[in-house]
């Protein structure tokens, strides 16, 4: 999810603000309670593009909830209303939510009829089924969920390499019996190498969504996908994403998708102050601020009643974090002193307090998964050695072992005292402020910290084993509600977003035997109980350093109807949205 989601300077982008000012024009009445259709949709977003728009890749839940409410269909979708019935299936592509048999290790879709490409070409199973191909072609289609690699029967171990490759024989073999089309090529059918009772959750993610063979681009797909929703793309360029209505999308073919504006557009590149500004002023008010308000601008939206109408402050599902990478980082006492030397209370008080910023979290298992939820009790409230502000005796004492203990730990122990720590960041008007606070609370315990700053495509950088520094800046909530979508895919190689690059730690092969028993215990509460006791196995072993477990503020124009909390992805109904 499930990850969440830099910016140029205000120098940088004050000679596109006039042409923005002219180019936001609102359509439409102005009318509060009925929803409208027509008008210009605008998302102001600093960053300088989306990290993907390819389906099989998009895994950040605020790019999910809006590709796959504007333009990305699925076999089943979650219900786009409010509360906790937002959280729950129904049919997309598929005429139902999926039918198990086999004890769950084979699923069944049936496509309905009238869905199409953008072209107007029909959609078949065979289109579903290549879209599902792609996910195993990993040198090309990066970034997306890694669900299907390590589920589908045979596919991994036979060596399938995905539709770029020749494939052997043997391995081709293994693909068309793992995903099979019959009825006339309206039946899609996934063959598991396991129980998996909750698999059609999975099937809401663009990895298993159609891809038109004759279309497919490869890594060019990214730029310019196929629609199969309302809205298609028009122009990708370096200012703005412009989505118009899809002439080929019929409403009798979709029951989840009810579109209203007449464009959607994101606008790229923004400051996030000027954006703010925006916002305050109510100067584009069909616009929504796609990234979320500055933490020392959040009292200003929410402490007037001008702004009630047009805001959202909420706990969400994701877990914020920092990445140890353990292949530089290898000595866990030199990752325990950083952990303990970081004030978190500073940083949660800069990011608005507790009513903004959420509360310190306890390990990677937010308290929203309920069931699956237990302070681990070794970081974070409930710990004895932690600290709000930091426990910088307990962080002198572990670089005291480190300088110790073996070579390995030795050498980390001066890099991180001499030259210090390198950590991942987003480009952000935020690290003017919080890059000094880190500063001085590391060197409480005479560690050095140093800042590496992604200005784009920072969730592709940080995946890359090759440009990932000594931490990642990251976030994660689970994809649907069970640990099974946190622990795995942070955790280990068959995981989709595992920065820790833990696989030679020496508890790594113990831990991913105990991951394997989970995946395979099918009491529920049986499975809550070891999923726990692998939250604090991995806190034991920091690899992750928990920071909070977050809230989200969403602010948008006076001229924006029908914005709502959307439970599954942790934003708003985008495809809800319309002009007044």
């Amino acid at each position: 999810m499930s990850r969440i989601t830099a910016k140029r300077s205000l120098v940088a982008v004050a000679a596109g603000v006039l042409a923005l000012t002219s180019s936001l024009l609102v359509s439409g009445t102005a009318d509060a309670a009925t929803p409208k259709v027509g008008g210009k949709l605008y998302f102001l977003l600093h960053d300088p593009s989306l990290d993907h728009l390819d389906p099989s890749r998009i895994y950040t839940g605020r790019d999910l909830a809006f590709m796959n409410s504007f333009m990305t269909r699925t076999l089943v979708a979650y219900n786009p209303v409010p509360g906790k019935a937002g959280a729950g299936l129904v049919p997309d592509l598929a005429t139902n939510t999926g039918i198990p048999s086999n004890k769950a290790k084979t699923w069944t879709f049936t496509l309905r009829p009238g869905s199409t490409f953008d072209d107007g070409k029909a959609i078949t199973c065979a289109d579903v089924k290549y879209g599902v191909s792609r996910v195993f072609a990993t040198e090309t289609i990066t970034g997306g969920p890694q669900y299907l690699n390590a589920w589908l029967n045979g596919v991994t171990d036979a060596g399938y390499k995905g539709p770029y490759e020749t494939n052997t024989p043997a391995a081709q073999a293994a693909f068309d019996a793992a995903v099979k089309c019959t009825n006339k090529n309206r039946t899609i059918t996934f063959n598991l190498n396991k129980s998996v009772a909750d698999f059609n959750y999975l099937a809401t993610y663009g990895v298993i969504s159609p891809v038109q063979k004759s279309k497919d681009t490869g890594e060019g797909y990214d730029t310019k996908p196929q629609s199969t929703g309302p809205y298609k793309i028009v122009e990708n360029s370096a200012n703005q994403l412009r989505l118009v209505r899809n002439k080929n999308w019929k409403k009798s073919s979709d029951p989840v998708r009810t579109p209203y504006p007449a464009e959607v557009i994101i606008k790229f590149g923004l400051d996030e102050e000027v954006i703010d500004q925006y916002m305050l002023n109510d100067t584009f008010p069909n616009a929504i601020n796609f990234g979320g308000p500055l933490p020392t601008n959040k009292d200003l939206f929410f402490a007037s009643d001008k702004f009630k109408n047009q805001r959202i402050n909420t706990n969400d599902p994701y877990t914020r974090y920092w990445a140890f990478n353990v292949k530089k980082l290898s000595c866990k006492a030199v990752r325990a002193a950083i952990y303990h030397a970081y004030n978190a209370k500073a940083l949660i008080d800069y990011a608005g307090g507790t009513e903004f910023a959420g509360s310190y979290a306890t390990g990677a298992i937010s308290p929203l998964l309920g069931l699956d939820y237990a302070p681990t009790k070794v970081v974070g409230p409930g710990s004895t050695d932690f600290r709000p502000t930091g426990n910088v005796d307990k962080a002198k004492a572990y670089l005291e072992q480190a300088k110790a203990g073996s070579a390995a730990c030795k050498a980390e122990a001066a890099k991180v005292t001499t030259e210090g720590f390198t950590l991942d960041v987003s480009a952000s008007a935020t690290l003017t402020d919080t890059v000094p606070i880190n500063t001085a609370a590391f060197a409480r315990a005479g560690i050095k910290f140093n800042v590496n700053i992604i200005s784009k495509g920072y969730y592709s950088t940080v995946m890359n084993p090759d440009l990932q520094s000594d931490m990642s800046v990251a976030g994660w909530g689970a994809d649907w509600a069970n640990a099974s979508t946190v622990i795995p895919e942070l955790f280990t190689t068959a995981g989709g977003f595992n920065l820790s690059q833990n696989s030679a730690d020496p508890a790594y092969a113990a831990f991913e035997a105990k991951v394997n028993a989970a995946m395979l215990e099918t009491n529920r509460v049986k499975q809550a109980a070891l999923w726990k006791a692998l939250d604090k196995l991995a806190m034991q072993n920091f690899w992750i350093m928990p920071t909070r477990f977050g809230k989200a503020q969403f602010v948008w124009g006076s001229k924006v109807g029908g914005a709502f909390f959307w439970v599954p992805q942790g934003n708003l109904a985008f495809g809800k949205l319309y002009v007044k």
